[in-house]
């Protein structure tokens, strides 16, 4: 996409999405889906095998019990 497609795309989703955006607040927006585009297709044209590195899997932490006398252990 050119910056006039991404810019229309942006306002297009704020609209969809209930968002409100201001006309520079929606070119940063672009900007920044521009540029991670951009970074996503050099990664995508770099020929590596998608099982080279798997990715890892997201796991969180068990939340600290409270101790008994109300201080967080």
């Amino acid at each position: 996409m050119n910056e006039a497609q991404t810019l229309e795309y942006v306002n297009a989703a704020a609209v969809a999405l209930g968002l409100r955006l201001g006309v520079a607040r929606a070119k940063s927006v672009a900007g920044h889906l521009q540029r991670t585009a951009s970074m996503a297709a050099l990664l995508a044209d770099a020929g590596l095998p998608a099982g080279l590195e798997p990715a890892e899997i997201f796991m969180p932490a068990p939340f600290p019990a409270a101790a008994d006398d109300g201080e967080r252990r």
